[in-house]
């Protein structure tokens, strides 16, 4: 995707490179050179020294490591382009120079101590990495070009109850201790995707279909993941979905790395906004880019997490039965994001491509969920309640459902919570379908419409 280097052909990512830059290069520019988090602490550099054998003492190694930097920051700088780093007398750089970001209380480009603490952390990129607002922009733009031209945009993943389930051991109930007791006679799909990891306390069960899901939205999305869980659980996470490291990199984000608590933002991801789709479960914690968001529908495999939300049905595990793979949430979600994929780069578009929002073609997608159906509320909406502003009103609204206030030819769905009212009873006798509330919300995490007579209404 996005180079910090010189742009190239081949495809890589901006955290990627950056990440493989400093831990590669810097610490390997010279046989002496100090640990990098000598640099990172901002240690004082003190008068140059120089050996018997004219080696460079840490000061000399310093300043190189910020001229790799500045080259894999900014490719049009004199380092990148191999010409000498300063000029006669003073260093223009040093005068100019906007620090577009601090390592360490040092800026990565000119190497003078910044204060400012302004800008956006990005430690899951490298440790004590702060990047300002305006070079943040700067690799946002390139990272855009680069990902438009490999025909790829950016997906962010939130992993529990989106792409696994996880418990802590002394959670697990009485009825699912076969999960650690019998584990030998467990079929081979969830035997597979089953991992009690001693070393945390806890048990992680992957989704089906989520290594198939991962696949094939790898060929169309440069993928983050993104947890509200803290580093060292999201990286265990990252190695159980991705053994191999081919998804995702270093492109796993904490709750560490969020700039406001118990909120995930696009602010801590190098992707333009007008790019990038994420998948969450919870639809409050991204409150400015819920544009951008795919709800997806719980995976409550333990018992545990079937309490956590307050649900009073039976989990997965006691029932001993898992989600269909072929039919479960990712399964429907993938088939989402190949047809967005597909209308954002439709080569029919006559459009600057550069100008394409994904957030429009989402917004256009969903639409066509519960496109043609004409709805009447009875019993659900208050009476002191504005229907446009109810819950289930702009659900259904935004999966393309119109509305009226009475049961007349054009309408085709009722939906109540009881049977016994006057316009239940006109639907049941005029053949409309009579739903409950909940197959709204099933048409919102199926992206379709589901089969009306499993949502019966009852007395």
């Amino acid at each position: 995707m996005m180079s910090l280097t010189a742009d190239s052909p081949v495809h890589s990512s901006s955290s990627d490179d950056f990440a493989a830059f400093l831990d590669a290069e810097l610490d390997s520019a010279s046989d002496v050179s100090p640990e990098l988090d000598e640099v990172e602490n901002g240690e004082a550099e003190g008068e140059e020294e120089v050996e018997d054998d004219g080696s460079i003492d840490s000061s000399r190694s310093k300043k190189r490591k910020i001229e790799l930097i500045e080259a894999a920051v900014d490719p049009q700088s004199s380092v990148s382009r191999g010409e000498p780093a300063e000029t006669s007398g003073a260093s223009l750089a040093l005068d100019v120079c906007t620090h577009p970001g601090v390592m360490g209380g040092m800026c990565i480009r000119c190497g003078q101590k910044v204060e400012d603490e302004s800008g956006v952390a990005f430690g899951y990129i490298h440790k004590n990495l702060r990047l300002a607002d305006d070079e943040v922009a700067r690799l946002r733009d390139k990272d855009l070009k680069n990902l438009l031209r490999h025909k790829k945009l950016i997906l962010v993943l939130d992993l529990d109850h989106t792409l696994l389930n996880s418990t802590r051991l002394a959670d697990i109930s009485a009825e699912e201790s076969y999960l650690k007791d019998q584990r030998e006679v467990l079929p081979d799909a969830l035997r597979n995707n089953l991992f009690k990891l001693d070393w945390i306390h806890m048990m992680t069960k992957l989704r089906p279909f989520v290594h198939t899901f991962l696949k094939e939205a790898s060929s169309l999305f440069e993928m983050y993941i993104y947890t509200m869980g803290e580093r060292p659980y999201a990286l265990e996470m990252a190695s159980l979905l991705d053994p191999g490291g081919i998804y995702f990199h270093s492109r796993v984000i904490a709750q560490s790395d969020s700039t406001r608590r118990h909120q995930k933002g696009l602010d801590v991801v190098l992707g333009q906004e007008s790019a990038v789709l994420i998948l969450d479960d919870t639809e409050v914690v991204w409150g400015k880019h819920r544009e951008n968001l795919i709800l997806m529908d719980r995976y409550h495999f333990f018992t545990s997490s079937c309490r956590q939300f307050g649900l009073k049905c039976k989990s997965l595990t006691e029932q001993k039965s898992d989600e269909n793979e072929a039919e479960g949430a990712l399964a429907s979600v993938l088939g989402v994001l190949q047809r967005i994929h597909r209308l954002f780069f439709d080569p029919e578009r006559g459009d600057n491509i550069m100008e394409r929002d994904v957030r429009q073609v989402l917004k256009t997608v969903r639409k066509e969920v519960l496109k043609g159906c004409k709805i009447v509320f009875t019993g659900v909406i208050p009476i002191q309640c504005q229907p446009e502003n109810h819950h289930y009103w702009k659900l259904a609204e935004k999966l393309g459902a119109t509305f009226s206030t009475e049961v007349d030819e054009s309408v085709t769905h009722v939906v109540s919570m009881n049977d016994k009212t006057e316009k239940s009873r006109q639907a049941l006798r005029e053949k409309k379908f009579l739903v409950h509330p909940r197959w709204i919300e099933a048409a919102n995490y199926l992206w379709r419409k589901p089969p009306e007579e499993n949502f019966p209404v009852s007395s």
